[in-house]
């Protein structure tokens, strides 16, 4: 009882699926999970302005799949691709491997917990109220469509001393409750006094109910309903 563990992480290999998709013996997988870190590492330092939630990496015999979700997909792709290509060139020579990149645009930023937190922690660290922050951003991320949100800040909160933790939350958070999507998010806030942590819990929906509308959506996408044309009596 009472023992914490990351939503996603609870998650992964019942609802959700692994961030890093590839298969390697014991002589070669510490390099390769090295290599994975390096290249997340090098991706979130060059592009930490166009909001990137999540990097997926998957391997093949041949090459490296590196899937970008970001909230900002030209930012990354640039005009007529070359910014694209450019991050390819030097993940190549990063990492010694064929490097294959693909965007995927994150549709509703406002309720993704990695890029709540990340703003969060953009605005501490430009000296603004940590309890003004938490109120907009609860505000924001509920009127968004979020089901629940839960935010915790734990530092020298408004330049104290001593070091605290604060939190705050709207709605409803069932961690336990497997079928529900509960996404998490981390960000550290750097200021004068030093970090601040901020973590994030954002109760998206249920997994079910997303995937049967979904499917839904594409039943309708893929009829095409025609009227019967009424001849006209004169």
């Amino acid at each position: 009882m009472g023992q914490k563990i990351n939503p996603t992480g609870f998650r992964i290999g019942v609802m959700e699926d692994w961030r890093s998709r590839w298969y390697a013996g014991k002589a070669e997988f510490k390099d390769l999970l090295v290599e994975d870190f390096k290249v997340r590492r090098y991706i979130k330092k060059k592009y930490s302005y166009a909001g990137i939630p999540k990097i997926e990496i998957e391997r093949t015999r041949d090459a490296v799949v590196v899937l970008l979700h970001t909230a900002r997909p030209g930012v990354i792709i640039g005009r007529k691709g070359a910014e694209v290509e450019k991050l390819q060139e030097e993940l190549q020579v990063l990492t010694g491997r064929r490097i294959e990149i693909k965007i995927v645009e994150v549709n509703r930023p406002e309720i993704d917990a990695q890029l709540v937190a990340e703003d969060v922690a953009e605005q501490l660290g430009k000296r603004a109220s940590f309890r003004r922050t938490m109120k907009r951003t609860l505000d924001n991320t509920m009127d968004a469509g979020a089901k629940g949100v839960k935010i915790r800040l734990s530092g020298r909160l408004g330049g104290a001393e001593m070091s605290r933790t604060e939190k705050a939350a709207r709605g409803s958070i069932p961690l336990s409750t497997l079928r529900a999507k509960i996404d998490y998010g981390f960000a550290e806030a750097r200021t004068n006094q030093g970090h601040i942590g901020v973590k994030v819990w954002v109760h998206q929906g249920d997994y079910l109910k997303m995937e049967a509308e979904s499917d839904g959506h594409d039943a309708q996408a893929g009829q095409v309903s025609k009227k019967p044309k009424r001849s006209r009596k004169r």
